[in-house]
């Protein structure tokens, strides 16, 4: 099994077993976490999954994650834009995208308005760290 077939099925087992929580000022997506362990080949850095789903409309507000994030959607259309990456686009189901360290997640949205979306997000951070931070406005 390979490391996405791997996240896929913690992250469909987490949808369905561990409680969600509400973030972000614009009902933002609701977030699910699915793995979380410190990587033993890399001292010091941790990595966590989250599923983060978006409800038809949904978005969250700019923002910057600690360390580096892998996301991969899961269903519908999520539109991103990355101060680091380029203009927005629009990722369908199945289709992933990069977001480096240190850059700004500027957009973050359910690309539907009729249909809900949803996402997993990997991130590889320093132990401890807080992994999403609002940005000021």
């Amino acid at each position: 099994m390979n490391l996405v077939s791997v996240g896929l099925c913690v992250a469909a087992l987490a949808f369905f077993v561990i409680p969600t929580r509400v973030h972000g000022a614009e009902g933002g997506g609701k977030e699910k976490p699915a793995f979380q362990g410190k990587l033993p080949n890399v001292p010091g850095k941790s990595l966590t999954a989250i599923v983060v789903r978006y409800e038809p409309g949904g978005k969250s507000g700019p923002h910057h994650h600690a360390g580096s994030v892998f996301a991969y959607v899961l269903s519908g259309q999520i539109r991103s834009r990355n101060s680091a990456t380029g203009p927005a686009k629009v990722y369908s189901a199945g289709e992933s995208f990069f977001e480096p360290p240190g850059s700004v997640h500027l957009i973050s949205e359910n690309a539907s308005t009729t249909a809900p979306a949803s996402l997993l997000a990997v991130i590889v951070a320093d132990d401890g760290a807080t992994l999403t931070t609002p940005e000021k406005r």
